[in-house]
């Protein structure tokens, strides 16, 4: 009961010890427990509940998972992975686990997952007396003497026996006779059997004696071994070889080159002759490592390296010599010679790694733990003392544990799959030696996504220009967005907001969500709608799912799609003609009537030119091509006709231009028929030109109404937006009379000029505006000067 309180209070200290060391060092939970079994214990047995003895609660136990990941030899032990029971998986030989009488002990690591802790458990395997005293051979021979004095001393074989402490070899006993008894020395943990001589031979009386040794353990019941020792009386060789000293101590480094000599060993004996010359050999109850290792020259006594040193097999070799001279009776001597080894940096640090989560989520908070490590060296002393770090630039950190060179791989920052989604980290253990040792491990880290990227859009606002009159239900045009996500957090889909002021345009689009390809359900016309607007959201597949959206402006471009309308004349009926009357008194460039036109579409589709088609004589009359006004072109003659036909016509500047044509009647009247004329006619002229000005006043008032309808619709775009991508209408005041206009619009960076009846077929297109910009020359001024709209 003693020894298990004094166990008790140690382990209740190391616990508390632990428990301050983890405050400190701010890892997972870890302890120590001790347990005791003995060997030859059944497969099966309890060795401890890991779990209750850790001080864990029961009930939390449902998730948890117990393994024992290392410390174990060929897995002896195990632990009931739900329940944290540790038991005996293998059987325990206490002799094959641990050489000599120390105290056997196993350090187990035993991990406990969710969350992942690590703990260590000592387990002390105790001896129990199933072993007994054996000696190397079943017979020794002596050759004594008969001349022998009483007090000789003859070593025997020293029996071994596996087990160790009280069920260890305790006494050596012989059979009862006259001249020999047992002599025990104890050297270090080994006793060594000596047969004494007690009394003189006398080889006339008896020349041969036959004894048996019995070596005797301490065990409950005591067990025993036999050696049959048979003594043949010599006659004389009374001295024998002896060594300086009875034990020499020497050190030697490891590694020494094989065939060095580490030792010579002397022995004298005052004999002469064949008794005096010595021969000398290694025992023959040495472990068989030492033969291996070391080698004995026979004549001079040098001890020559004959296989490999190493330290770390063994720190420490005793080797028993004995000295025999050459007579007929040969007399030996004995001596020890311990031999250290000192230890050399020759064994690198070794890197374990206990557990590895491959996987990294990318939201992983600093100080998450994504591996557990171990680093040993086999070299003691300042050789096996370890540098651990990380070498790699990588957000990771090890941080120690409690014990020594146990160590805890954690983010030391925040993780971003999208910048870096692979990491090497390479950990580096170096040990203190001369020259130092390293080693180096490396962990391949993958970082896993989370949704944490919106989808984004190239350009935002977007600009599309689209001809009017498109084909209903074609895509029109297309946006896209990317995410720099994965798999679903980079799916993305779109959608169009179906609300705002626009909400009837957006009826009539309809966005693919796969592929974010517009389509428009009708065709749109130039004239009705010149620009809308509208957003496209694009959402990831995330969860939760992020989006973004962008503003699509959209440009209706004119076609060609109406014909030049004919407003002056008119007739009653409805077609383009008219009557006009001049005196035949006129001069040269007198105005005879202006043909006036329009035409709905803009730029050049709406820019009218004039022509004459046909006419009585070429010489009395000019048209100008840009105004429609009619005009003499010289004065008349008696003999000009009465009456002249003119066909004028009028077509606009589209690729595939639309005309309409228009007749005027000119006649020449007297001057005094000419006034009569007009006042006659003024009643009807006064009803033609009030139809002229019903049809005029129409038509200037749907352009008005278009052109505020525009603004209106320009200043809510200005309002709602906070860039510079609106679209600004501008009608030319400065007409000659003729229904034709002309509009710019600008978008961003690029400015659409639409022209008027102004222009010239001269008119050009800037080269590398991308037919944005035209370049006209203005005929009010110089003829060199090139104006730019």
């Amino acid at each position: 009961m003693g020894i298990e309180a004094q166990f008790r209070t140690m382990d209740c200290f190391c616990f508390a010890l632990h428990v301050a060391l983890l405050l400190l060092l701010g890892t997972q939970a870890v302890a120590q427990t001790r347990y005791s079994v003995p060997e030859e214990v059944e497969v099966g047995t309890i060795v401890g509940n890991v779990a209750k003895d850790l001080g864990l609660d029961i009930t939390s136990l449902i998730d948890r998972r117990f393994r024992v990941v290392s410390g174990s030899k060929d897995a002896i032990f195990e632990v009931n992975q739900n329940n944290g029971v540790l038991f005996v998986h293998k059987h325990i030989d206490r002799e094959e686990l641990c050489q000599g009488s120390g105290a056997c002990l196993m350090e187990l690591k035993i991990l406990i997952e969710n969350p992942l802790e690590i703990h260590y458990v000592i387990v002390e395997v105790t001896d129990v007396n199933d072993h007994s005293p054996s000696f190397p051979e079943r017979e020794q021979k002596f050759e004594i003497a008969e001349h022998t004095l009483p007090g000789r001393r003859f070593q025997l074989h020293t029996a071994r026996d596996p087990d160790a402490g009280i069920n260890s070899i305790r006494t050596y006993t012989l059979t009862a006779n006259e001249h020999f008894e047992v002599d025990i020395r104890q050297s270090d943990e080994d006793k060594i059997p000596f047969l004494v001589l007690k009394k003189s031979l006398d080889r006339e009386q008896k020349d041969k004696h036959t004894l048996l040794v019995t070596a005797v353990d301490g065990g409950k019941p005591p067990r025993s071994g036999t050696l049959n020792v048979s003594i043949i009386v010599l006659d004389s060789n009374d001295n024998r070889p002896v060594f300086s000293q009875e034990i020499y101590q020497i050190s030697i480094k490891e590694n020494v080159p094989v065939g060095t000599s580490i030792f010579q060993l002397n022995a004298t004996d005052p004999d002469e002759g064949n008794n005096g010359e010595i021969e000398y050999s290694l025992g023959k109850t040495l472990r068989r490592k030492i033969y291996e290792i070391f080698e004995l020259e026979r004549l001079t006594g040098e001890i020559r390296v004959k296989g490999i040193v190493d330290y770390e097999d063994s720190d420490v070799y005793k080797l028993d010599v004995d000295a025999s001279d050459k007579a007929i009776l040969p007399l030996t001597g004995e001596c020890r010679v311990i031999i250290k080894i000192i230890d050399v940096n020759d064994n690198p640090p070794e890197i374990e790694v206990t557990s590895l989560s491959n996987t990294v989520s990318e939201d992983s908070k600093p100080g998450t733990i994504i591996s557990l490590i171990s680093v040993t060296d086999k070299d003691s002393g300042v050789n096996g003392k370890i540098i651990s770090s990380i070498t790699s630039d990588v957000p990771f950190e090890l941080k120690p544990s409690y014990k020594e060179n146990i160590y805890s791989v954690v983010t030391k920052g925040f993780l971003d799959r999208e910048e870096v989604s692979h990491y090497e980290i390479i950990i580096k253990a170096t040990d203190c030696g001369e020259p130092p040792l390293s080693t180096f491990k490396t962990l391949n880290i993958q970082i896993s996504d989370v949704n944490d990227n919106r989808p984004h859009f190239e350009q935002n606002p977007l600009q599309f220009y689209l001809v009017e009159n498109n084909v209903a239900g074609a895509s029109i045009f297309s946006v896209s967005a990317t995410d720099e996500d994965l798999n679903d957090n980079a799916a993305i889909s779109y959608h169009i907001v179906r609300e705002g002021s626009q909400n009837d345009i957006m009826s009539f689009l309809n966005v693919n969500s796969d592929n974010g390809h517009i389509t428009a359900l009708k065709s749109f016309d130039f004239e009705v709608l010149k620009t809308f607007q509208f957003q496209v959201v694009a959402t990831d597949s995330g969860s939760p799912s992020l989006s973004s959206n962008v503003t699509v402006n959209v440009f209706i471009l004119d076609q060609n799609d109406n014909a030049p309308v004919i407003l002056y004349p008119v007739s009653s009926n409805g077609s383009a003609e008219g009557v006009e009357e001049i005196p035949r008194n006129v001069n040269a460039g007198h105005l005879v009537t202006k043909v006036r036109a329009y035409d709905a579409d803009i730029g050049y589709n709406g820019w009218l030119l004039f022509s004459l088609q046909e006419v009585t004589d070429h010489s009395l009359f000019g048209l100008d091509r840009y105004t429609g006004q009619i005009r003499t072109l010289r004065s008349f003659t008696e003999t000009d006709e009465a009456e002249h036909k003119l066909l004028i016509l009028v077509k606009d500047n589209g690729n595939v231009s639309l005309s309409a044509t228009a007749t005027v009647i000119v006649k020449l009247v007297e001057p005094k028929e000419a006034f009569a004329a007009s006042d006659v006619k003024s009643a009807t002229k006064v009803d033609e030109e009030d139809n002229v000005t019903f049809y005029l006043m129409i038509t200037l008032g749907s352009v008005s109404v278009l052109f505020i309808i525009s603004i209106i619709v320009l200043i809510a775009m200005q309002c709602s937006k906070s860039t510079d991508y609106t679209s600004k209408y501008l009608q030319e005041t400065n007409y000659d009379g003729t229904l034709c206009h002309s509009i710019q619009y600008r978008s961003g960076d690029k400015r659409y000029m639409l022209v008027g009846p102004r222009m010239s077929i001269g008119s050009t297109i800037v080269p590398g505006s991308h037919a944005n910009t035209l370049v006209l020359p203005d005929r009010r001024r110089g003829s060199g000067e090139v104006r730019h709209l």
